[in-house]
């Protein structure tokens, strides 16, 4: 009997044994190509998937590191994302890596070393157990540097390159060490063995130091130093006794630190991550960005130790600020424009810095910047799919009201609004409302080919609220959806569709959301609290019950996820859990709803999905369901996410849009 014929007699008999008060569940249809597995999913149109075929096509690039006076890059030519090597601005790019499954992690020995090659990262199916490979250029030939079993990451060279660190579950499968090997022998050992999750953050100039830091939560991290031939782990006190931290580095002398923290200065409270200097020897403290009221993002400095460069997030802009070393002089800098720096680094000389620049109109390209004549120079153009870069729409940054107050005013949240930009005067425009995961995360202005398909073809608005709980916006409001403030997050949303009601121009009565991993427990909340003014609903990766969903993610993410959310060992958290999670309350979701999964996601495992598609379907909704049996949280080959984008489309098409626009756009 196939599995179709035995899924229908099942529910036959089923039917057979309900109460009579009870909904029957709706008819599943299943699909299943390769390693997908579809429910419920039509058939897509030859025309929308031709109408999205360009936006679909195109990519970004990604600087990785410099490789003499060559750099690594990571793009996609094919399926995945893989290593690249370009060796002048807008050159030709040489593909170094060819692999079914995308890079992780990609460290470029030092040019002080005798090597001539990179370290990265890659797993199975998205299962996130990246295993790390050394990938000689001179002879293109790969070799196995980890257990192949454990999940490694985090590969930080020395400044000479003979030594080799990088964090791993190999010691008990739950606990994240730090590694260490001698490059030359590569025979690894445990450096650092105490428990949770550590990172490693920069070796001394000497190497015999390593800079290291215990992650616990975005609240909370406990940084380090330890001797490297002994194994003495010395830990730095913090001031407050509790604070977090980002980026630390040993500053050119090999004495002081440069480091990303809210740590408290001289007993007052912080709310943004400032850059700081701390000289140990001479007790010598400084904040170097007092007067930005935004945290800083991250930091680099410069081989020759003359420059350090930094980037700060200013209400989802990110600025580039470079200073010079010791005596902290701000850079004169070029005009770069508006939109996220990232992966920033120096080249070899420190005459240069190579920075990754996305914005809302432009997909991911590598700039290259002449410190001593601030000149700026693009080194990868990537393609766009054929489409009119000037018809892309850039969002507009609003704020909207929510329930609550701050200083007697109402909290205002701050959102970016994607608007068509040649909607018919007097329209009423749909309106998809995209929540980021994390929870911590922090929607930013990047590209997004999605928005500017919806924009651009369906006439359909999108709304990026970075609801409390968002990084980027100070300490307090990292904190307003901890524990048991999870559902105040999900009143934001509420207060979004009041703010989208007001809008002349946009659709209050056509309103959809969508989100992934924790944005995707933010779909199916706002599904079951406002069905009502919710037509419908995708939820990628996202979690159904947090009781479950902490019992079943990995061991070595559990007590990092418990001290976000609440342990749900405590019986008052675990009824909070039962009273705020969307499996205990699937009879409140009345809305259309798409549910896609990656079969092998280690964070949020594939029964959340399924027990909420079965939970749901039980109430007599139809749900569009889509299993990847080779992704995991979140989908990273292009076949797939191609499938998934243009199923999504038809989605929108079909429960948000109207079968009237729908015909339009065929």
């Amino acid at each position: 009997m196939s599995p179709r014929s035995s899924f229908l007699v099942h529910a036959l008999l089923l039917a057979c044994t309900l109460p009579v008060a009870a909904q029957p569940a709706p008819r599943v249809s299943r699909e299943q190509v390769g390693t997908r597995t579809s429910e419920n999913i039509p058939a897509l149109p030859p025309a929308l998937v031709e109408q999205l075929n360009r936006y679909q096509n195109t990519r970004g690039a990604t600087f990785a590191g410099w490789s003499g006076d060559c750099m690594l890059i990571s793009t996609r030519f094919a399926e995945t994302a893989q290593a690249h090597r370009v060796c002048q601005p807008l050159g030709m790019r040489e593909q170094l890596t060819f692999y079914p499954e995308p890079l992780a992690a990609i460290e470029v020995a030092p040019a002080k070393s005798k090597l001539d090659g990179f370290v990265f990262g890659k797993d199975v199916g998205g299962n996130e157990f990246w295993q790390l490979h050394w990938f000689d250029l001179a002879s293109r030939n790969t070799t196995l540097l980890t257990d192949g079993k454990a999940r490694n990451q985090g590969p930080l060279f020395s400044h000479d390159g003979k030594r080799f660190a990088w964090s791993s579950t190999a010691r008990n499968g739950k606990d994240t060490d730090i590694w260490v090997t001698e490059f030359a022998t590569k025979q690894p050992r445990v450096l650092v063995a105490e428990g949770g999750q550590w990172n490693a953050m920069d070796f001394s100039p000497d190497g015999k130091r390593l800079l290291v830091m215990k992650y616990v939560s975005a609240a909370e991290s406990y940084p380090g130093v330890v001797d490297v031939d002994s194994g003495k782990l010395t830990l730095f006190p913090v001031d407050g006794g509790k604070a977090s931290f980002n980026g630390f580095r040993f500053a050119p002398d090999g004495r002081a630190v440069y480091f990303i923290s809210d740590e408290p200065v001289k007993g007052k409270a912080q709310e943004f991550h400032t850059l700081r200097h701390h000289d140990p020897a001479t007790g010598r403290f400084e904040v170097l960005t007092s007067a930005t009221p935004w945290d800083v993002a991250d930091l680099a400095i410069a081989d020759d130790g003359k420059h350090l460069a930094y980037t700060t997030n200013e209400d989802g802009i990110y600025r580039l600020h470079v200073l010079s070393l010791p005596s902290h002089t701000p850079v004169k800098l070029p005009e770069l424009p508006v939109g996220v720096v990232v992966n920033v680094g120096f080249s070899p000389d420190g005459k240069r810095l190579a920075v990754t620049m996305n914005s809302a109109t432009s997909p991911s390209d590598v700039y290259v910047i002449d410190l001593p004549g601030a000149k700026l120079t693009r080194w990868t153009q990537s393609e766009v799919g054929g489409l009119d870069p000037s018809k892309f729409v850039a969002p507009t940054l609003v704020h909207y009201p929510t329930f609550d107050e701050v200083d007697g005013k109402a909290r205002l949240i701050p959102a970016f609004y994607y608007r068509p930009a040649n909607a018919p005067a007097g329209a009423k425009l749909p309106v998809v409302i995209n929540i980021h995961g994390g929870p911590e995360g922090q929607s930013l202005p990047t590209f997004n080919p999605t928005a500017q398909f919806l924009a651009n073809e369906l006439g359909v608005a999108m709304l990026l609220p970075n609801v409390r709980g968002s990084e980027g916006y100070g300490k307090t409001y990292l904190g307003l959806d901890n524990a048991d403030k999870r559902e105040d997050s999900v009143k934001d949303i509420g207060a979004l569709l009041d703010w989208i009601a007001q809008q002349p121009e946009l659709d209050a009565s056509r309103v959809g959301v969508y989100g992934g991993s924790y944005g995707g427990y933010m779909v199916l909340a706002s599904l079951m609290h406002y069905s009502d003014r919710i037509k419908a609903g995708v939820d990628i990766v996202g979690i159904s019950h947090f009781g479950t969903f902490l019992k079943n993610t990995e061991s070595y993410r559990r007590d990092l996820r418990r001290a976000e959310y609440g342990d749900e060992r405590d019986p008052a958290m675990a009824k909070v859990f039962d009273a705020i999670s969307p499996l205990n309350h699937a009879d409140r979701i009345r809305a259309k709803l798409f549910v896609a999964q990656g079969k092998n996601d280690p964070r949020v495992p594939y029964t959340e999905a399924e027990q909420i598609v079965k939970a749901v379907r039980g109430n007599g909704q139809p749900v569009w369901y889509l299993l990847f049996d080779d992704e995991g949280h979140g989908f990273r080959k292009k076949t797939n996410v191609d499938y998934f984008t243009a199923a999504t489309m038809l989605f929108w098409q079909q429960n948000l849009i109207g079968e009237d626009d729908t015909a339009a756009t065929k």
